[in-house]
């Protein structure tokens, strides 16, 4: 669309100033660092510096081009936009066939009139959008790039994506006797019988009734500007340009020429009429905080309601010496005191002095907690604040303020006006306005189609992050009527006459093309490698519609009639009037009901605010309910080594780049274990090299144990304990990993199913060894040692396919593709041997911590031993399961507040802190093993039993002659160290000592 064009467009001026290829002179050759920083940290902050309305600096699009590595013969081809589009699509597509990536190239296709079978696909949308009133025609409010004369939506800007255009109310105050005052004498010729106005922009205009003075930057360059016949406005550039492209004044084109320039200094004291003040006259005072990047350098003063207004005014007023250094007069100032005008309960009607006074700001000076008092103020103000001013009293703000807006503007005592919320530079370089302007918007934020979107978001969408859904949330509050067209650029033109042909912007034509995926590759063909770059005549690349498709179907044998039919079922296929063959349309209309509703739609989060939501807007408008999204997963943007990609730093990767360093699924593991989510991921260089040896490291391992298979080496028959507790284990890894797969958690899906996996089969491994290093993969049990390589290499499919076809072809000697294998199936996972397996790890690592302890003391190592072990519950354990239990299926989880519930139980409450603890041991294992049989009146291991069978394996492990297992409640057991009665569950007692016999 418009950024392709803006570039070919750059490049064709570069070429008319400094010839092909162009020699540029040095000072625009050389951007220096300084204001390349300079300009990155600005589009981050949103805060712009200069008093003057610039061009953005821009590096030269032909040296952008051979930093790309292009040549001068090769850039010289880009001046034509359609040049481009033969290129970077196929550039795409090469590096996702490198990156592993599974599509159906088929399906691919580019958008733009240049495809006239997608073109085709959006102009019948867009009718079907007119038809339902959903997109209209008329002068609205819209970010404008003046260079390229057209609207600059989100994907046509450099910088300030998300902007939107700021609505004002501008307040009309006239100069008194503006001839009489030092400032204007020198412009008497041109402001003869003239007003002069000092507009003032503000998104308060309740607030009007309480102006105390008006504030003007000192230090401020301002210039003046013949509106009307018979008024001029002090205002600066920038807001001039704005006003400008907003129709004001009929002697002001739209790059206006100013009168005079006057400082704002010499400004100061001048007296004034302001709408609705309570004072016939208030004076221009200074304010040095005031921004000419916002509004239009004049502010007017309310210092009931506006923290800054009122210390900006006490700090004057209490100041005599500050007075006199700014040459401020007493009567300028003095007799003006702050006017209550809203009531806003708990902070009375002075809420700025109030708040001030609460969080102790000391000065205008004091910026941080000046924004918070502002913040809180503003919004109380707006939500609760209730009139106290005779004309409107006992109303509240937020149901007079449109109101009284409307009647400063139907008394010609103000004017409407607007903004960008910030800067915003196209992708031209253009530094953009709001303009009023004839134009196609679609009616987004209408309350029905708003209202439809809105519970889709609510009660059907899957968005897997709360933030996600927030973002959603969000846009549906504000997104409003959107200017979808332009008039430069490449695109699908609007299908309906007008005085310009006007184009579809690229972010209103690409809103339901996931349904033209579903069909395309019947209606031309798709990509189809081979070669090396774009041949002369383009004949390799198909994405552009030029080659029909099998079906043979041309782009002006899809009326509407036949996309109704593909995609809304209605004309039946009877009664559809077509050329095309009836089995054809009938095998699109499938393809399309195969893949709808779309399952899922990927994108990143800052397409929320736009493309996304639109999507949303636009399917609620073309298709039945049961074909609106099912999913959206938003992720974040991804740094390097923790810090933001740049080429200043050295960091900057393509992902040819990175396949080729580190191979494709060392960095796709790396990638996947970066983080989830809206949160920026973190792909670290040196975990991806890792990534390299731990794949490498991994097949050399299953070579090597195949090799033992060859040679019967490994076990066979009966599963012994271990066999058991591996094969559950894997079972496990199988069902989590799904689920983290299902919930587009990678990091989590790589932990479980690539960490964790082989975590698992190195302790089966050290566990069947019995603690010998000695032959330790042949202990293994040779059809676990199979299952435990096919697992493998299925559940990391998704994340190191190449990997994992090699597991499953060269080591399993399987004749088809991982790809076309199903997920593994998970068996039952059984708890109670999930639980045995963890208390004997427990237990072991306990054990070992009590022969070191009495080690210390004997300073020999014991040779014989005794574990106490509890069989049951007490009685005020199993009240306590009972009672966690009744809570967790109460709210789904154990509550923060589980002690003030146990606090409130007559009977439980006795031993609280006993219950507690014990409580948090059941809280442990819920999260452990995520299994909510674990709350159950008897113990689910029978620790005694899992101790007995296991009594060799540990006597090798914690190095000992004999050891005996003991019930705690076995009266007749030795218990020479006193230790039988310290057992509780999951916790046994022990002790060991030295035989001397």
């Amino acid at each position: 669309g418009t950024p392709i064009a803006a570039c070919a467009e750059k490049l064709k001026k570069e070429v008319e100033a400094y010839g092909c290829p162009p020699v540029f002179p040095d000072d625009v050759a050389e951007v220096k660092k300084t204001e390349e920083k300079s300009a990155a940290d600005q589009a981050t902050s949103g805060k712009f510096s200069g008093k003057k309305l610039k061009k953005a600096a821009n590096k030269p699009q032909w040296l952008i081009m051979r930093d790309m590595g292009l040549t001068d013969d090769e850039i010289k081809d880009y001046l034509d936009p359609d040049h481009w589009l033969k290129v970077f699509p196929f550039k795409a597509l090469d590096d996702l066939k490198l990156f592993g990536s599974r599509i159906d190239f088929r399906r691919s296709f580019i958008t733009t009139d240049r495809n006239q079978y997608f073109d085709s696909f959006v102009q019948w949308q867009f009718r079907h959008l007119k038809a339902k009133d959903k997109l209209s025609f008329g002068k609205r409010y819209t970010i404008w790039s003046a260079l390229d004369n057209q609207p600059c939506q989100d994907h046509d800007r450099a910088s300030g994506e998300g902007v939107l255009a700021q609505e004002y109310t501008l307040i009309k105050i006239e100069v008194q006797n503006p001839l009489e005052h030092e400032c204007f004498k020198p412009h008497a010729a041109c402001l003869q019988g003239m007003k002069v106005i000092l507009p003032a922009a503000t998104l308060r205009p309740e607030t009007m009734y309480g102006q105390t003075n008006l504030w003007i930057l000192p230090d401020g360059e301002y210039q003046a500007y013949q509106i009307t016949a018979d008024e001029v406005h002090i205002t600066t550039e920038r807001a001039a340009t704005n006003m400008a492209w907003q129709g004001m004044g009929s002697q002001l084109n739209c790059t206006p020429e100013a009168l005079f320039t006057i400082n704002g200094s010499d400004m100061m004291g001048l007296p004034c009429s302001s709408p609705y003040a309570p004072f016939p006259t208030v004076y221009t005072l200074p304010m040095f905080s005031i921004s000419l990047e916002k509004g239009t350098g004049i502010v007017t003063s309310v210092p009931s309601d506006s923290p800054d207004d009122y210390m900006s005014l006490m700090d004057l007023k209490n100041k005599a010496e500050w007075r006199a250094k700014l040459g401020i007069k007493d009567e300028w100032i003095m007799p003006f005191e702050v006017v209550p005008i809203i009531d806003i309960p708990g902070w009375g009607d002075r809420a700025a002095e109030t708040v001030c006074k609460q969080l102790k700001v000391a000065s205008a000076k004091d910026a941080e907690k000046l924004a918070q008092a502002k913040g809180e103020v503003y919004l109380k103000g707006f939500t609760d604040g209730v009139m106290t001013c005779e004309a409107w009293k006992g109303q509240k703000v937020k149901d007079v303020k449109p109101l009284i807006r409307d009647e400063l503007i139907t008394k010609g005592l103000a004017l409407k006006y607007a903004e960008p919320e910030n800067k915003v530079v196209s992708r031209s370089g253009d530094v953009c306005v709001v303009a009023l302007v004839d134009q196609w918007y679609l009616r987004y934020g209408e309350e029905k189609w708003a209202a439809e979107v809105k519970d889709h978001i609510d009660n059907t969408l899957e968005t897997y992050t709360r933030g996600t859904r927030r973002g959603f949330e969000e846009v549906i509050g504000w997104l409003n009527e959107h200017a979808c067209s332009r008039t430069f650029g490449l695109g699908t033109k609007m299908p309906f006459p007008g005085p310009f042909d006007y184009l579809i912007d690229s972010l209103s034509d690409s809103t339901i093309y996931m349904a033209y995926y579903t069909v395309c590759h019947i209606l031309h063909e798709g990509a189809r490698f081979g070669g090396q770059g774009p041949q002369a005549d383009g004949s390799h690349l198909n994405m552009d519609g030029k080659k029909l498709g099998a079906a043979g179907i041309k782009p002006e044998e899809l009326t509407d009639a036949v996309w109704d039919y593909i995609f809304l079922g209605s004309p039946s296929l009877d009664a559809l009037e077509t050329t095309i063959s009836k089995d054809t349309l009938k095998k699109m209309r499938d393809e399309f009901l195969f893949w709808y509703p779309m399952d899922m739609r990927v994108s990143g989060k800052d397409l929320i605010q736009n493309h996304l939501t639109m999507c949303l807007y636009n399917h609620a408008a073309m298709f039945p309910k049961e074909l609106w999204p099912k999913s959206i997963y938003c992720n974040g943007h991804i740094s390097v080594d923790g810090e933001k990609m740049a080429k200043s730093r050295g960091n900057f990767l393509t992902l040819e780049n990175v396949v080729n360093e580190f191979s494709c699924d060392a960095t796709r593991l790396a990638l996947a274990d970066a983080g989830d989510g809206l949160d920026d991921a973190n792909f670290v260089r040196s975990v991806t090299n890792a990534s390299i040896l731990k794949l490498t490291k991994e097949i050399e391992w299953v070579k090597e144990t195949m090799g033992l298979v060859q040679q019967d080496a490994l076990r066979t028959g009966e599963y012994n304990f271990f066999d058991k507790v591996f094969e559950n284990q894997m079972n496990k890894i199988v069902a989590t990993t799904d689920k983290h797969y299902a919930g587009m958690l990678f990091r989590e899906a790589v932990q479980c199913c690539w960490f964790g996996l082989q975590n698992t089969r190195d302790e089966y491994r050290n566990a069947v060894a019995g603690g010998s290093s000695h032959d330790i993969n042949q202990k293994m049990h040779k059809d676990l040692f199979y299952r435990f390589v096919e697992v493998q290499a299925l559940l990391i499919t998704p994340i190191a396919p190449h990997f994992a076809e090699y597991l499953w072809k060269e080591m399993l000697g399987n004749k088809t593709s991982v790809q076309n294998a199903t997920f593994p199936q998970a068996g039952p996972v059984n708890l109670q041997l999930e639980m045995s397996s963890a208390f004997l790890v427990d237990c072991l690592h306990h054990l070992r911590q009590n022969i070191q302890k009495g080690m210390k003391k004997t300073k020999t190592k014991p040779t014989h031993g005794q574990i106490y072990v509890t069989t049951e519950y007490t009685e005020w354990q199993k009240k306590t399961v009972q009672f966690v239990h009744g809570v967790y299926k109460e709210v789904g989880e154990i509550p923060k507040d589980l002690a003030k519930r146990v606090a409130e139980d007559p009977e439980l409450k006795k031993d609280l802190k006993l219950i507690m603890g014990f409580a948090a041991g059941l809280k442990d294992q819920l999260a452990k093993f995520g299994n909510e049989g674990i709350f159950s009146d008897t113990p689910i291991v029978s620790e005694k039993d899992v101790l007995d069978e296991q009594l060799q394996y540990l006597k090798v492990q914690l190095g000992v002659d004999a050891l005996e297992v003991y019930a705690a409640t076995d009266e007749a057991a030795p218990d020479p160290g006193k230790q039988k009665g310290r057992s509780t569950i999951g916790n046994p007692s022990s002790n060991f000592w030295v035989d001397q016999a």
